[in-house]
């Protein structure tokens, strides 16, 4: 079983001891030489507006909500369409095929039924208002 996993492990191995080299010689070439400038706040090039400490509208984590609630769809439907074929013959597949006449209407019927959901959940929230930024 550990010969299954052992690709996983190596890269696993890799990636820690890469990152552990990288950090470890920026850390040993790179001298501080901190300055009124470079201890500023820096946002992408523009000059600070305010208060780090202002507060902002909740229309801003509504719609950051609403990103993650109608992004996770992908997270279903990615194994969705790997297994549709399956999930779409009434009886186990020959040959990596369904046999004739045992087609059936489950496996778009659910993801009929998952974007219909996703759907009257996206014209809730449109028909609140939500997405509308004042």
């Amino acid at each position: 079983m550990l010969r299954n996993y052992l690709p996983v492990l190596l890269l696993l191995g890799f990636v820690i001891f890469n990152a552990v080299v990288i950090i470890g010689l920026s850390h040993l070439s790179v001298r501080s030489q901190p300055t009124a400038v470079k201890s500023q706040p820096y946002e992408s090039g523009i000059a600070p507006l305010g208060n780090a400490r202002d507060r902002f509208s909740v229309k801003f984590y509504l719609v950051a909500m609403l990103f993650i609630v109608f992004d996770i769809e992908t997270v279903f439907m990615i194994p969705w369409g790997v297994h549709y074929r399956q999930l779409s013959c009434k009886v186990p597949m020959v040959a990596d095929a369904c046999p004739t006449g045992q087609l059936s209407f489950f496996g778009l019927g659910e993801m009929l039924v998952f974007a219909a959901i996703l759907v009257v959940g996206f014209v809730y929230v449109w028909k609140k208002g939500a997405l509308t930024w004042e």
